[in-house]
């Protein structure tokens, strides 16, 4: 890598030529397939991004000038390029870098990002600030097609379209989110790009003409013209919007890139710059299997075979969820599946391949996928929207505004809740248990197996009426049998004693309940003792008979639970014992009020104290504390 070796900053690269600019992306590719190959992370997205990144780079002054990205999946280069190339062999370690762009780690992450759909907002008020401190950085916002769906997209190109400001959004159109996408702004791209007029004035005319004064005279009357091309391809909806429209260009030729950026730099207004990318260039399998690249694991980078990090036998929560949700469909046709573009990831592709007239895919659209499962709802259907926990933050508003409210039956289910690992903050799902809490009629369920999320989500087809919540977390479940056994119903508001015992009593809810109840067996084994257990399985309505009992029976409550433990379980729990005229301390175990970095979902557990070792010390002290009382 003779290039890269001397590379460490942007400014490194800015009298290289197009030839080497050419070297440059081909040897940044070539190292993120080795770096990735070994420390797995989103490869599909960031190897379509090279030549983009690269010529951003190359053509602003950056760190002065600034790049905001979307999500920030495809931001691999960008890092190389910035100062962090062999900190990128620890990307999404807990050692190392994060996976996503963020204010704290370099001066060159302007924006910190990692859900989709805010770039455009975000440089907007960047590009405003610039204006008011006449500082004279331009900034630029790289969006992929896939977040351009997102609402809060078109609420920043709405804005930015009538404010004059010096903004260029970059489209990065490459036809694919993680699965394919879907919607009408696909669609539009897609006309957009395939136009005839468009195509034949571009390859007869623009193509042939080389470099000089003759082609610059052609381009600028296409510039001059091309309102009637976008408009004869349905492309206007930009321009209509306020926005100089230009392309589509080859977004994987840093000549075509490097050129066009040059151009549009000293532009003023908002513009946007059109550019048809391959997700996973320059990698065959990766161009190949493009949704299953997105994020591959580890792999051998010759051969391009996938290694499995072991030969677990244990069904995926997502499994569970896309299995079930399929066998309830089969047996009531008012049963559908909506998902905001995560349907392989949640399991809901069974149902898109079997049934596809009842599988919605909405893109990325969080909000617009829980307002139209209500509408579903209050139509008589059944909707289940999957959507993962860390992003149905923003459908708070629609949650409660137009489920809970109306009272109508949509089943929720939080896929990644609880620490997911290695993508870190923005994508822990530490939250929902404390922000859905509080909104009444809301039912919140936490199985604590595989089997407990099939009951649950039967439960829910037969009784939700209002949001019905079911959390379960990333990963694997406990291996336990749950295709066989047939339905039960699962009562909102009924916990399960696991363990009988003395003194202090634990209260967990989901997976960790097994964690749970395995320190206390080992405290048994160690003393002859037993602390009482209890899988609460509903947050809300929560269980007031167990907890009464509970409350005068034991000398002290240990609540754990895999999200954040201001104002979920542990605040369920501690607002109720200081309801009651009998007080008893409450210790909480869970996600502390902090945000929580990158690393594996052990580490993390284990930092948090949500493992047996930890849940085993925390019962030993408490009882201790009793036995020092009596």
């Amino acid at each position: 890598m003779a290039l890269l070796d001397k590379v460490n900053y942007p400014a490194d690269i800015r009298g290289f030529s197009i030839e080497e600019l050419k070297t440059l992306c081909a040897e940044i590719r070539d190292y993120m397939i080795e770096c990735c190959s070994r420390n797995p992370g989103h490869l599909g997205s960031s190897l379509g991004a090279v030549e983009l990144i690269v010529g951003m780079h190359y053509v602003y002054d950056t760190p002065r000038d600034n790049i905001v990205f979307d999500v920030g999946h495809q931001a691999y280069a960008h890092k190389i390029l910035t100062g962090r190339k062999e900190l990128f062999r620890r990307n999404r370690k807990s050692d190392g870098i994060s996976g996503f762009p963020r204010r704290d780690e370099s001066p060159y992450d302007v924006f910190g990002t990692g859900h989709s759909s805010t770039s455009i907002s975000a440089a907007l008020g960047l590009a405003q600030a610039a204006r008011f401190r006449h500082s004279g950085e331009k900034t630029v916002a790289l969006i992929g097609d896939g977040a351009l769906s997102g609402g809060l997209a078109f609420e920043g190109l709405n804005n930015a379209g009538i404010s004059k400001s010096d903004l260029l959004v970059i489209i990065n159109d490459n036809n694919i989110s993680i699965d394919k996408n879907i919607g009408a702004v696909h669609e539009h791209l897609l006309r957009l790009t395939t136009h005839p007029a468009y195509n034949r004035l571009k390859k007869d005319i623009w193509d042939r003409l080389g470099a000089g004064r003759l082609r610059d005279i052609v381009q600028n009357i296409v510039i001059t013209t091309k309102s009637h091309l976008v408009q004869a391809s349905g492309g206007d909806l930009f321009e209509a919007m306020g926005f100089r429209y230009f392309g589509p260009i080859d977004g994987n030729d840093i000549g075509q890139v490097v050129d066009a950026l040059q151009r549009l730099r000293e532009m003023p207004g908002p513009r946007i710059l059109h550019t048809i990318t391959t997700k996973g260039k320059g990698y065959a399998p990766a161009e190949e299997d493009q949704t299953t690249w997105h994020a591959p694991g580890m792999f051998d980078p010759t051969t391009g075979k996938r290694i499995k990090a072991d030969d677990r036998k244990e069904s995926r929560y997502q499994d569970v969820f896309g299995e079930v949700l399929l066998e309830l469909a089969r047996t009531d046709s008012r049963i559908v599946g909506v998902t905001p573009a995560m349907a392989s990831g949640c399991g809901m592709n069974l149902l898109a391949s079997e049934m596809p007239e009842r599988f919605f895919d909405v893109g990325i659209a969080e909000e617009h996928a829980v307002t139209f499962s209500a509408g579903l709802a209050a139509g008589g259907m059944k909707p289940f929207c999957n959507i993962y926990s860390s992003f149905s933050q923003r459908a708070y508003d629609q949650i409660i505004h137009d489920v809970a409210l109306q009272n109508l039956g949509v089943v929720i289910c939080l896929d990644r809740s609880g620490l997911v690992g290695e993508d870190g903050a923005t994508h822990h799902g530490n939250f929902d248990m404390a922000a859905y809490r509080s909104i009444p009629g809301c039912i919140i369920a936490a199985p604590r197996n595989e089997l407990e999320l099939k009951n649950m989500m039967y439960t829910a087809s037969l009784t939700a009426s209002g949001p019905f919540i079911i959390r379960y977390p990333r990963g694997y479940g406990e291996g336990i049998e749950w295709r066989q056994p047939k339905f039960r119903e699962m009562p909102p508001g009924k916990a399960e004693l696991m363990l009988e015992g003395e003194d202090v009593a634990v209260i967990a809810a989901g997976p960790v309940v097994n964690r749970a109840f395995d320190a206390a067996i080992e405290y048994r084994r160690i003393t002859g003792k037993n602390p009482s257990v209890y899988n609460i399985r509903y947050i809300k309505p929560i269980d007031t008979e167990i907890l009464e009992d509970i409350v005068s029976s034991h000398s002290c409550i240990i609540t754990i639970e895999d999200g954040c433990t201001a104002g979920g379980l542990h605040g369920a729990v501690a607002e109720y014992v200081i309801s009651g005229k009998a007080r008893i301390p409450v210790r909480a175990i869970g996600i502390p009020d902090r945000f929580i970095g990158q690393g594996t979902q052990g580490e993390l557990r284990q930092d948090c104290g949500l493992y047996t070792e930890g849940i085993l010390k925390a019962i030993s002290e408490e009882m201790q504390k009793s036995e020092k009382k009596e």
